[in-house]
């Protein structure tokens, strides 16, 4: 039997030393895969896009250069507007409202009369084209941006292109002021002259002086392969991010899609979307035991009362969103596109409580406090003479009608280096400890000392120190 069963024997042990050694490296690649895919970055898939209006172009035909933009006005132009302003009606505001019901229609009324009598168009157009100005077709839509270079670059110093993002209801104009403290340091009192940048300023598509997408679904992953592809024509492979409002948003998903591209992103409004029970428990602990989850004192006084400062007053500034978020061509089309007051009012409301909450108890609005009315009306100007008002609105509902939740970038992290400067005055405030669940790798995070929502206008020197100490960080990283 002993000598009947050895070929068998010898069979099973052949077959044994086939499949150990199957099993072993089948189970160690998927050791191997597990291991590596832990420790890969997922992105978002930078995908292709067209915006134009009628048949894409076959590949090589589209018009790939760029081209010298300037802004132009006409006597024309501002007639029309004058008209429009004379004609405007208002409601009498209730006694002692301030700004509390919106726009108080007794300072709308200055504000108009100032618009009409005293401010000067054809000046603030040679202000805006004091930069150079240019446009280049992308997807099939024209893409406005300002491109400001340094004049002087000190011996051995690198310059750092940087590409700054507006939101709504701002535009380019924003960074007007903050432009000259970063591409020219040294001649405006900052000690950072070791950081010097070149900038570049596009408007998203749909305001001011870029084309608006003609076709649906133009949210802000396309705006951030867009932005991609306008530094990639530039000429750079690696590039700094700056952003606020949807230029957050912008320029997060554009270190989620080419993170090897971004050096570093800064921002100056972090909005955690995501919610859940941890969070939920972290809000509650936080008003008892803040150094438990993470919380500095800061922390705490910024969030809380959190019902108040995080539901109540984000409620009271966010029924522009519901409307924008679903109908935005009705309040456009019929009203704010056809009346330059109610534009302004539109806007400027904004600029009020978004600068500061406390304004709200002002008759003016506290509109004069940080900014002139030349700088005010230059910005509601850009979205009138370019009937922009509408495209930008639209930018809500292709952005906010989809579950949070369910789109790429809610599942995507964000691993290039990172800045936050958190102002005091922003409508929700994003501590550090919430901040790194989804940026992992926060190189400086500040408290600023003042300032709201609308930073590079209100305070561009504190974020231009901001931008220049966090890039100074991550070059010597």
């Amino acid at each position: 039997q002993t000598i009947l069963c050895l070929p068998r024997c010898f069979e099973y042990s052949q077959k044994n030393a086939v499949l150990v050694p199957a099993v072993a490296l089948g189970v160690g690649g998927m050791l191997v895969y597990w291991l590596t895919s832990r420790h890969k970055i997922k992105t978002i898939e930078m995908g292709d896009g067209w915006w134009g209006s009628g048949e894409r172009p076959l590949k090589g035909q589209g018009d790939e250069s760029i081209r010298p933009f300037k802004i132009e006005t006409s006597d024309k132009e501002i007639e029309d507007l004058h008209r429009r302003l004379e004609q405007a009606r208002y409601a009498p505001p209730l006694e002692g409202a301030a700004f509390h019901y919106g726009f108080n229609s007794s300072y709308l009324k200055k504000v108009v009369a100032y618009w009409r009598n005293q401010f000067d168009w054809h000046k603030q157009v040679e202000v805006l084209n004091k930069y150079p100005h240019f446009q280049t077709t992308i997807e099939g839509i024209d893409i406005h941006f300002i491109h400001v270079k340094p004049s002087y670059v000190p011996h051995g110093r690198a310059v750092q292109p940087l590409l700054m993002v507006h939101g709504w209801p701002g535009s380019f104009y924003e960074f007007y002021k903050i432009i000259p403290l970063l591409t020219e340091p040294a001649g405006h009192s900052l000690n950072e002259g070791d950081v010097v940048f070149e900038v570049i300023c596009p408007s998203i598509p749909g305001y001011g002086f870029s084309e608006a997408p003609h076709q649906k679904g133009f949210d802000t992953i396309a705006t951030a392969r867009i932005f991609h592809k306008l530094m990639n024509r530039l000429g750079f492979k690696e590039y700094y991010l700056q952003g606020g409002d949807w230029g957050s948003s912008i320029t997060t998903n554009m270190a989620q899609m080419l993170p090897q591209s971004v050096k570093g992103l800064h921002l100056n409004f972090v909005f955690i979307g995501r919610q859940g029970l941890r969070r939920m428990i972290s809000v509650m602990l936080g008003a008892y035991v803040p150094w438990l989850i993470g919380l500095t004192r800061e922390d705490v006084r910024r969030m809380y009362p959190f019902i108040q400062k995080n539901i109540y007053e984000l409620l009271q500034e966010s029924g522009y969103l519901h409307i924008q978020a679903t109908k935005p061509d009705t309040a456009g089309s019929c009203g704010l596109n056809d009346s330059p007051v109610g534009l302004a009012a539109y806007i400027l409301e904004k600029f009020s409580t978004w600068t500061d909450k406390s304004f709200l108890h002002k008759d003016d609005g506290g509109l004069g406090s940080k900014y002139s009315l030349d700088e005010l009306l230059t910005n509601v100007m850009i979205y009138w003479v370019t009937s922009s008002i509408v495209p930008s609105m639209r930018f809500y509902k292709e952005n906010i009608s989809k579950d949070p939740g369910l789109t790429a970038n809610a599942r995507v992290g964000v691993y290039v280096p990172t800045g936050i400067a958190a102002f005091p005055q922003e409508l929700v405030h994003t501590p550090h400890a919430w901040a790194k669940k989804v940026f992992k790798n926060i190189i400086t995070y500040s408290y600023m000392p003042r300032g709201g929502h609308f930073a590079a206008f209100e305070e561009p020197k504190l974020l231009a120190q901001d931008i220049m100490h966090f890039v100074r960080k991550v070059e010597q990283l």
